[in-house]
């Protein structure tokens, strides 16, 4: 499992996280062998959210794994905040205010049966923010010893500008979709001033601005295609695609997934993949592609096999 610097906060960790968010279909024993196995594979950064299971992905994390003060030093344990069931349909809303920041925090750590968070993030980007309360409530958590660590979950870079003028504590990773087939953050920066769909700048160049304000990138849903509209491993829709892969496992002795997962790992970014997986064989399957040696020729070919445009 290949190790990489967070940010500048001092912490190596597993460039391959454990996503917590389908915790919560497992049965405690199953979760633990889960857990257990990310361990055995070198994985030791765990992914949750308060929102995962309304919390009990957070509970059924800590019934499988209790974080006693042995364990606590080995890992490192990163949650998310700001999403709210509730509204009209029964739909979500998003708040960023200093109390429900704060609340959420201690219902976290409860849940968890811990007394710190090594990372918070915000979930996803609150229109009606006002930066003041979430300075106000970072300070107080890190002044209470509640939280190490602040990130954000999918920011552009100008809201990230905007709370990190009013935020003194660094702002230190950004959690962002990516995978081969979904892949805008990449895609503008190979056409620019083309007349390409793909040329279209639609995060506001967030990979080249999270590199040039040493923000770690978080991937999540590494083997999406679109917005969860399944894996594009075994689609026929994406034929050419798995067949190049197919070709890259096969010369480095690994599996589609590994392939899936090393293709993100390449990237000079160090970006940390997270891995959602509940299956233990996939699992360690996806986890041969944290240091896969992929050459620029290979990390392109799968590119373009994805459909995109190389000029």
């Amino acid at each position: 499992m290949k190790n990489i610097r967070i940010s500048t906060t001092g912490i190596t960790a597993s460039n391959l996280v454990m996503g917590c968010m389908r915790l919560k279909t497992l049965s405690v024993s199953e979760v633990r062998a889960l857990l257990h196995k990310a361990l055995d594979e070198g994985v030791n950064f765990f992914d949750h959210a308060d929102i995962y299971g309304d919390g009990l992905c957070e509970t059924r994390f800590a019934e499988a794994l209790p974080v006693t003060s042995s364990i606590r030093g080995k890992i490192f344990l990163q949650s998310k905040c700001g999403i709210r069931r509730g509204g009209i349909g029964k739909g979500v809303f998003f708040d960023f205010s200093r109390e429900h920041i704060l609340e959420s925090v201690d219902g976290i750590l409860g849940r968890l049966k811990t007394d710190y968070l090594d990372f918070l993030l915000l979930h996803r980007p609150d229109t009606l923010m006002e930066p003041e309360e979430v300075a106000g409530a970072f300070t107080a958590l890190q002044g209470a010893g509640k939280v190490c660590y602040f990130g954000v979950s999918n920011f552009n870079p100008m809201q990230i500008e905007l709370l990190q003028k009013y935020v003194p504590q660094k702002l230190f990773i950004n959690q962002l979709q990516l995978s081969i087939a979904h892949t805008p953050m990449i895609d503008s920066g190979l056409t620019v001033n083309m007349h390409l769909d793909q040329s279209v700048n639609r995060e506001g160049g967030i990979l080249e601005y999270c590199r040039l304000h040493d923000i770690t990138i978080q991937a999540w849903s590494p083997f999406q295609k679109g917005f969860f509209e399944g894996p594009f491993l075994g689609d026929p829709n994406y034929g050419e695609l798995n067949g190049v892969i197919r070709q890259m496992a096969d010369r480095y002795g690994v599996t589609d997934s590994a392939v899936a997962t090393g293709w993100i790992t390449r990237h000079p970014a160090r970006i940390q993949v997270i891995l959602g997986t509940t299956n233990l064989q996939r699992l360690a399957d996806s986890c041969r592609g944290s240091d896969l040696p992929l050459t620029r020729r290979e990390w392109y070919d799968i590119y373009k096999a994805a459909g995109n445009t190389v000029p």
